[in-house]
C-alpha cells in the first residue's frame, strides 16, 4: 500500500468524524490507519534504544528535562532518523516527507476553521509548519496537565500499541477545579495534578489517534506510566504557527 492510499484513509476518517467541543473542541479517532499501513508501521518500529531521549535531542528546550523518559526520533531531521537500523530508514524518511509536503495539515485546519478563526481574528497572512515525531515513552514516564507551547495550532497524537495491554495509558483531558482558571501562553507550563479534575483519559488502543487544537484551557497529560514493561509508542504530528506569525500574534494581544 503506498503512502498516497494510506493518506485518503486517514483523510476519510478525520474528515467525517465529529469534533467534541467539551471542555475543548477535540477528536478521537479509531482505525485511523488501513490495517495494512498499521501493520506496515509495526514492522518498522525501531529498537526504542536506538531514539534519543527527548532532553538530550532538544537541549534548547527549556522544560524537556523532566522528560527524561520520553524518547524521540524526529522525522524533520536526517541525523536523527540515521540513528536507527538502517533497513528502517526510508520507511520512516518517506512516512516524515508525506506528512510534512501532504494534505493532512490542510484538512485538519479547515477541519477546525471556525476555532482557527477565532484565535487568529487580530492578525492576517497566518503561515504555519508541521512536525512529525516518533516518541517512546518508558516506565516513570509522565506529563502534568498543561496546554501545549503557544506556537502549537492543532496536534494529532497517533497510538501505536500492538495489543490492548496498555488501554489506560492515553492521553487524559483535564479542567482545572478553579473554573476561572486559564493558561497564559507566556506562562506556558506544567501544573500540579492537584488543581485538577481528570475528565476522561483516551483509551490507548492500536491504531486509534486523539486529535485536539491548543487553546487557552487545552488541559491535557499523561498519566504516569507504572508498567514493568512499558513500551508506549506514538506518533505526533504538529501543525504550529511559523515564528513571525507568533511574533505578529503575541505582539496583537498586549495593544
Amino acid at each position: 500500500m503506498s503512502f498516497l492510499d494510506s493518506e485518503l484513509h486517514l483523510a476519510y476518517k478525520f474528515g467525517n468524524d465529529p469534533i467534541n467541543s467539551f471542555p475543548f473542541p477535540h477528536l478521537y479517532v479509531q482505525d485511523i490507519f488501513s490495517d495494512i499501513f498499521y501493520s506496515q508501521i509495526q514492522k518498522n518500529l525501531p529498537d526504542h534504544n536506538l531514539l534519543t531521549s527527548m532532553p538530550d535531542l532538544y537541549p534548547e528546550e527549556l522544560g524537556f528535562e523532566a522528560h527524561k523518559d520520553r524518547y524521540v526520533m524526529d522525522l524533520m531531521r536526517e541525523e536523527s532518523i540515521n540513528k536507527i537500523e538502517k533497513d528502517k530508514q526510508e520507511f520512516w524518511r518517506g512516512l516524515g516527507d508525506n506528512f510534512k509536503n501532504g494534505k493532512l495539515g490542510d484538512l485538519l485546519r479547515n477541519k477546525f476553521q471556525y476555532y482557527l478563526n477565532m484565535r487568529f481574528k487580530l492578525i492576517e497572512n497566518v503561515s504555519f509548519l508541521s512536525e512529525i515525531k516518533l516518541i517512546n515513552d518508558r516506565k516513570n514516564y509522565a506529563s502534568s496537565p498543561h496546554t501545549s507551547h503557544p506556537r502549537k495550532v492543532v496536534s494529532v497524537i497517533f497510538y501505536l500499541p500492538t495489543d490492548l495491554s496498555q488501554k489506560l495509558s492515553g492521553t487524559s483531558i483535564y479542567i482545572p477545579k478553579d473554573l476561572n482558571f486559564i493558561a497564559q501562553n507566556k506562562e506556558y507550563k506544567h501544573y500540579p495534578h492537584e488543581h485538577f479534575h481528570k475528565v476522561i483519559t483516551m483509551p490507548f488502543l492500536p491504531n486509534s489517534a486523539f486529535c485536539f487544537i491548543k487553546t487557552n484551557n487545552s488541559f491535557h497529560g499523561v498519566e504516569k506510566l507504572e508498567m514493568e514493561d512499558t513500551d508506549r509508542w506514538t506518533l505526533q504530528f504538529d501543525i504550529l504557527l511559523d515564528k513571525d506569525s507568533y511574533l505578529r500574534e503575541e505582539e496583537a494581544k498586549i495593544k
